[in-house]
């Protein structure tokens, strides 16, 4: 037994070593982007899925609880492999050239992008659209800072969201087709299921009565 333990205790310090040796801390970050990307894509997709899932999808609880697990599990490997294929061809680039250029980055997170979240399904489809909509806010920013636009004279943010919210209202009322499924399903319950009603149960109880009367 404590043979065992001595042995476990020599590992141990044998990997806390390698792990403070510079030389190899590219291909370690490279493992460690990987893990963080799994886990975080788990953090963030299950509360998500599951709040989802439990609102708008219909089936038995087994049903649901598969479709939690399988959008999980995409988000969580998706993310990880991205975070994986991003670091390792930014060290490659930098090992090639002998330095790090913002280039890199951009080259590094476009194949990324290509191979990982390439495929259009739902979860690269929402995943793409958060990430859209912040770098238009960056890149807004960005040429304020740069000054290629002038510096506003007030806060432009209320007239974006007056736009924002006439535009997704219009498309939602005349072209729903076009929305992404998951805001459909949102807007469907907040702007239709609201005009319709029967009775008490369904005005302020249920959203929709389940009894055939």
């Amino acid at each position: 037994m404590a043979g065992g333990a001595d042995s476990f205790r020599a590992l141990l310090r044998a990997a806390n070593a390698l792990l403070q040796k510079r030389r190899y801390h590219a291909a370690l970050a490279v493992i460690k982007g990987f893990r963080n990307g799994a886990v975080y894509g788990a953090k963030i997709r299950a509360p998500h899925a599951l709040v989802m899932t439990f609102l708008f999808k219909s089936g038995s609880l087994r049903e649901k609880l598969k479709a939690i697990a399988q959008a999980t599990y995409a988000h969580s490997r998706n993310l990880a492999y991205f975070v994986f294929t991003y670091k390792g061809l930014l060290a490659a680039q930098s090992r090639l050239q002998g330095k790090k250029i913002p280039f890199h980055s951009f080259l590094a997170a476009c194949i990324g992008g290509w191979l990982v979240f390439g495929d259009n399904n739902p979860i690269n489809s929402q995943i793409i659209m958060y990430l859209l909509s912040r770098v238009l806010f960056g890149l807004s920013r960005l040429a304020v800072e740069k000054g290629y636009i002038p510096q506003p004279r007030q806060d432009p943010f209320p007239l974006v969201a007056a736009l924002v919210w006439g535009t997704v209202l219009w498309l939602f009322e005349y072209h729903k087709e076009t929305l992404q499924p998951s805001l459909q399903s949102s807007m469907t319950y907040l702007y239709e299921d609201s005009e319709v009603w029967h009775d008490l149960s369904d005005f302020l109880i249920y959203n929709k009565r389940t009894d055939s009367k």
